[in-house]
């Protein structure tokens, strides 16, 4: 499937399933050899960072441990600049290295906003590892430590990531068609 229809937008193959896995295997890779001896906990943002915090951590043979959040920022194809309270986080992360998983790094305004709350936490560390990231929308001034891949700012589904509820299960990524395209 090269092409797709979610509700009124269509949409194109833009990173095979095969690519997506080798990035992840990449990036398993580097939080292999970062964090080996250290015990991770693993924070994935739900809804989209399900499938990445899942084909990412079944890649990892350290000793490690996993529990979700939920944030929300988006509304149809576009940030609303807004994000809600962070839920979800029952673990206690005092002096634990926290590695925070999101599918799409775009604004960094649901980044900061985490990074925010786990602060008054008082965790060892906290690093970002993301399924893809865009620099040309970025705004924030935070590293983001792990990047699966660097993409263009175009709205992309699959791999987690929906329109408006559809295209999660798209085992790539699909960029959104322009009419200019």
């Amino acid at each position: 499937m090269t092409r797709i229809r979610l509700h009124d937008l269509d949409f194109e193959l833009f990173l095979p399933e095969a690519e997506v896995n080798a990035a992840i295997d990449r990036l398993a890779g580097e939080l292999r050899a970062k964090y080996h001896g250290k015990r991770p906990l693993f924070v994935g943002v739900l809804n989209g960072a399900f499938f990445f915090a899942a084909e990412l951590v079944k890649r990892l043979d350290i000793e490690c441990e996993i529990t979700f959040v939920k944030v929300a920022s988006y509304l149809g194809t576009h940030s609303t600049g807004r994000v809600t309270d962070l839920i979800g986080l029952n673990e206690r992360i005092e002096g634990r290295h926290i590695v925070v998983l999101e599918d799409i790094v775009d604004t960094g305004n649901t980044v900061k906003h985490i990074l925010d709350a786990l602060a008054d936490h008082h965790p060892a560390s906290v690093s970002i590892a993301t399924l893809l990231f865009k620099p040309d929308a970025y705004t924030q001034t935070i590293p983001i430590d792990h990047v699966a891949v660097r993409i263009p700012n175009a709205f992309v589904v699959g791999s987690g990531l929906d329109h408006d509820g559809l295209g999660r299960n798209l085992p790539g990524i699909y960029r959104i068609i322009t009419p200019a395209q």
